[in-house]
């Protein structure tokens, strides 16, 4: 954590450090936390930031996925995108990136 913490303070502008901790936080709706829960919260800032060419990683398990690819296509859907057409444009371009075991 002391690395990120570093980073932060040196590029606070562009860098946002967040923490998702399922057994501590609560989701807005009462339950757990997930990666997903703070990636819906700060949604309108990543589809913004995704739109002008940053990228996004996603790392841990892969049972995550799932539910993080359920929630960016309702963000999608409420945003009017087509998901299947946004996340092949993240792919082509190189933005998408997923580690999973």
């Amino acid at each position: 954590d002391d690395e990120w913490q570093e980073v932060l303070e040196k590029y606070p502008d562009n860098f946002r450090l967040d923490y998702a901790i399922s057994r501590e936080q609560e989701n807005k709706k009462g339950g757990k936390m997930y990666v997903q829960d703070k990636v819906e919260e700060y949604a309108d800032e990543i589809f913004n930031k995704l739109d002008s060419g940053a990228h996004i990683y996603f790392c841990g398990l892969k049972g995550m996925m799932p539910g993080i690819q359920d929630m960016l296509a309702e963000v999608c859907k409420g945003k009017g995108i087509d998901y299947d057409e946004w996340l092949k444009g993240l792919k082509k371009n190189k933005q998408w990136h997923v580690e999973v075991y």
